[in-house]
């Protein structure tokens, strides 16, 4: 995969779902084709009782270390992060917050209905970040 554009600082942004690993594959050899810091994320949203949240981090750390082992056996340097609120909000304010070139994330490309019931991370932080999207669908 070669780009024209350099990227240093590539933020991941996964779920630990299957269209997710497509980005998280994309996102690690755009790194490494450009030298580029991964940035892995996955956001939980707070709203949850306890047990729920407890599931849901376990869930994320999970995903992110996915990332990382990904990211070790390409030689890419991968940085993991939890955080939480609104998955869409947190993973602009990461970006914009820490120098990120790129944002790479999965998308199941639900249409119609089901886009309008469930909403779309990937859709919001298209609209709305300043940084560069890569959007992986299955």
């Amino acid at each position: 995969m070669s780009n024209n554009k350099h990227y240093t600082d590539i933020l991941i942004a996964t779920d630990g779902s299957e269209y997710s690993k497509m980005a998280v594959n994309s996102g690690i050899k755009f790194a490494k084709s450009s030298g580029a810091k991964v940035h892995a994320i996955y956001v939980i949203n707070a709203r949850w009782e306890r047990e729920i949240y407890n599931y849901i981090r376990k869930k994320g750390e999970q995903a992110t270390n996915e990332v990382k082992q990904l990211g070790d056996e390409n030689n890419v340097e991968v940085k993991i992060q939890l955080l939480e609120g609104d998955p869409a909000e947190r993973i602009i304010d990461y970006a914009e917050n820490n120098d990120i070139d790129l944002i790479v994330m999965g998308t199941h490309g639900e249409s119609g209905i089901s886009r309008f019931l469930m909403g779309s991370v990937a859709q919001k932080v298209v609209r709305k970040s300043s940084t560069e999207v890569l959007i992986s669908k299955i």
